[in-house]
């Protein structure tokens, strides 16, 4: 069937909240949340060939390494595999003191009883008990009452309580979930909710979590930051509960709700790294975290070498990371575009000169170095980009700098070479065609310098003599000018007539200490002709020498 023309006849708009003076839009967030990682849940569970211990035990080292203190480590009735990870982990005392692992169970005594089992022995370790509460789900899943499916929540609380009872050696800790609670009633879960506190008594100093996830995302993120504050607002006892989020991306807009919730009075945030979970996906942490980071809040959480998360994230999933993933993809640093090139390098030069730390480079919200990445693949060169991205390129790779009107004059060997390529440019491909273009340590069919001398005449002007192969043969040559470079011409016009003035010359190190070279370029002209010429050597003179010389073989090539 095809799509419907009139869709309101099947799908209805999600109701507003009744929440007239809504605080949180006027809100920023100034502190990282508590973050709980349920990759090695709700994350496990999404993808096809669930983790075996391993890759379990992999992850959840890598969880520990970035910092998540949090950790939902398996549905330890769901199997004896869950089962025995979890009981391992805290039998082969891998849990850091200052990680708590949570399980998830819903409530039925059996389960609930088994959830306990697989934590004995436990330092501290988190309950987290959840039931369904929606009109769908209690209509058409249950078919039950709403005071049935409040029951349903006590009677899994009061086992909670009496389970954690026969084990005082353990500092447990409890979360409730009205499971669909995106979808419930606002005023129903907070009464479900409600209920359940007045049987584990949480206080201010030992709060109860209570997780109001967006189960299936039904709205915008502005309606589930309504449905945060209007809860925050209306649930009794406020101070002895920690608020959390756990978001679905069925709409894309997992993250940007989970970051509204934290405005709208959340204090912990739910979820995978890079966003795996079922359907479209759990909110992301690390796209979360990165968020504030770029706002100067430090998130807590460490992905100083990113790739090396992706690395052991993409092992343990057998699912790739995007390459626009934010902050994570192979691709979200790297400008093809021209003008993007061109503004990014702009961004570049002008935050080497300034005297602050402030990051204000165009179209990179984050430093890449700070994620561990390097600066050589922020631009690359293919079709599309223009003379800021090769320039860019032979910059970082060989560390010229060219002059902007040779950018020019380069740009149109580098488009030829796309175009008849019809792939992106590599660094390697960037510097043959500049080699090539202007006779750089290649064998150029004309002039090639073997050796040369200057010395000053009695009138203070200065000659070259020296040696320079012609086509292969060796020719020695002598010419007088007022400095090196004027010398070397009047050699080319009096041994072969070839009639080169300068326009330009600028030059500059490269590298330094010992192994610095020296980079030189000329641009002159030959007849009506515009050239250009670039040496490279130890030497600083013998730079320019060897610019005069590519210029000549230019100036050869258009004849």
């Amino acid at each position: 069937m095809p799509m419907l023309s009139d869709p309101s006849h099947k799908y209805r708009p999600f109701p507003q909240v009744p929440l007239q003076d809504r605080q949180w839009p006027s809100r920023t967030i100034t502190s990282p949340p508590r973050w709980l990682s349920t990759d090695l849940r709700d994350g496990n569970q999404s993808i096809i060939d669930p983790m075996d211990a391993v890759k379990k035990n992999r992850f959840f080292d890598l969880l520990v390494e970035v910092g998540v203190k949090e950790i939902e480590v398996g549905f330890p009735s769901a199997g004896q595999t869950e089962f025995d990870f979890i009981s391992g982990l805290v039998r082969s005392d891998r849990i850091p003191d200052d990680v708590m692992v949570q399980v998830l169970t819903q409530s039925r005594e059996d389960l609930i009883r088994t959830s306990f089992e697989s934590l004995e022995g436990a330092r501290a370790a988190i309950v987290h008990l959840y039931n369904a509460v929606s009109p769908a789900w209690r209509e058409i899943v249950f078919r039950m009452s709403k005071d049935e499916v409040r029951q349903i929540a006590v009677a899994g609380a009061k086992v909670l309580r009496d389970e954690a009872g026969k084990r005082p050696d353990t500092d447990w800790h409890f979360e409730y979930s009205p499971e669909t609670f995106s979808t419930a009633e606002l005023d129903f879960s907070i009464e479900v909710c409600e209920a359940v506190m007045e049987v584990l008594q949480p206080t201010p100093d030992h709060p109860i979590i209570l997780n109001l996830p967006a189960t299936v995302e039904a709205a915008t993120p502005n309606i589930y930051a309504d449905q945060i504050e209007y809860f925050c607002r209306n649930l009794p006892n406020r101070e002895s509960a920690v608020i959390s989020l756990h978001t679905h991306n069925d709409r894309g807009t997992g993250v940007a709700a989970a970051e509204l919730g934290l405005m709208a009075g959340a204090d912990r945030v739910e979820g995978c790294l890079f966003g795996n979970g079922e359907r479209t996906g759990n909110c992301c942490l690390v796209t979360v975290a990165l968020n504030m980071y770029t706002q100067g809040v430090n998130p807590g959480l460490d992905f100083s070498d990113i790739d090396r998360v992706i690395e052991t994230v993409e092992y343990c999933n057998e699912l790739p990371v995007h390459q626009r993933h934010p902050y994570g993809g192979e691709l979200v640093f790297t400008a093809f575009s021209g003008s993007h090139q061109d503004a990014i390098k702009k961004g570049f030069e002008a935050h080497s000169q300034q005297n602050d730390e402030e990051w204000r480079v165009p179209y990179l919200p984050i430093d890449p170095a700070d994620l561990g990445r390097n600066y050589e693949a922020v631009i690359r060169v293919n079709s599309q980009s223009g003379k800021g991205g090769f320039a860019w390129v032979l910059e970082q790779d060989q560390g010229l700098k060219l002059p902007k009107k040779m950018q020019a004059d380069f740009s149109k060997h580098v488009q030829r070479m796309a175009d008849e390529l019809g792939r992106e440019l590599n660094a390697a491909d960037i510097w043959d065609a500049f080699r090539h273009a202007y006779h750089v340590k290649t064998h150029p069919k004309h002039f090639q310098l073997v050796d040369y001398e200057e010395s000053r005449a009695a009138d203070g002007t200065r000659i070259f003599s020296g040696k320079i192969a012609v086509e292969g043969q060796e020719q020695t040559v002598s010419g007088r000018g007022n400095g090196l470079i004027s010398s070397v011409i009047a050699t080319l016009e009096d041994s072969f007539g070839l009639d080169i003035s300068v326009v330009d010359y600028t030059e500059h190190a490269l590298g330094s200490g010992r192994d610095a070279r020296a980079a030189a370029y000329l641009e002159c002209i030959s007849g009506d002709q515009t050239i250009w010429g670039v040496g490279i050597d130890e030497d600083i003179a013998t730079a320019s020498v060897r610019a005069v010389l590519s210029a000549a073989n230019s100036a050869i090539a258009l004849k």
